[in-house]
């Protein structure tokens, strides 16, 4: 970049709201989530996204993963941060799905103060399907496929 160049500009997310999403948990917020700085440690972020997907996947059938033939990998994730969140108070997570493809599901998980309506945070995390075995892409089943349907996006 010269003088004259100027570096792109980059606007911050805006946070999503509760009525974006279709599915909710109750999250207790725990002593050592906090860092030194006081609020909730990134990494606790990534973990309550992980956590919320993973719980709504057991839920609505996928209950024993360690013994399924596909399985989902995560390929992307990242977080946006709005607000801080930390101990003691309580979370609301809110997932939904963005998009849905053959073979992958593009989650969206926010995490709002206990009545907030403004997320705090907001997690993207990717799973692709794959056979277990030879990791290679595999086709969503019809039974995730049709419980994935229901946290779609309208707009997706």
């Amino acid at each position: 970049m010269n003088a004259t160049t100027k570096a792109p500009s980059r606007r911050r997310p805006v946070p999503s709201r509760r009525q974006d999403f279709f599915h909710f948990e109750d999250i207790t917020t725990r002593w050592n989530d906090n860092d030194v700085y006081g609020h909730m440690n990134n990494a606790v972020h990534y973990a309550l996204f992980d956590s919320v997907v993973n719980r709504w996947l057991h839920d609505v059938g996928r209950k024993h993963a360690l013994r399924q033939d596909c399985i989902g990998l995560v390929v992307h994730s990242r977080c946006d941060y709005h607000a801080e969140l930390a101990y003691p108070h309580r979370i609301v997570a809110g997932l939904r799905i963005d998009s849905l493809g053959q073979t992958s599901a593009t989650y969206r998980v926010a995490l709002f103060a206990e009545h907030g309506e403004l997320a705090a945070a907001e997690g993207l995390f990717v799973h692709v399907y794959v056979d277990r075995a030879t990791r290679r892409p595999q086709p969503l089943t019809e039974g995730l496929r049709t419980a994935m349907a229901g946290l779609l996006r309208p707009e997706a």
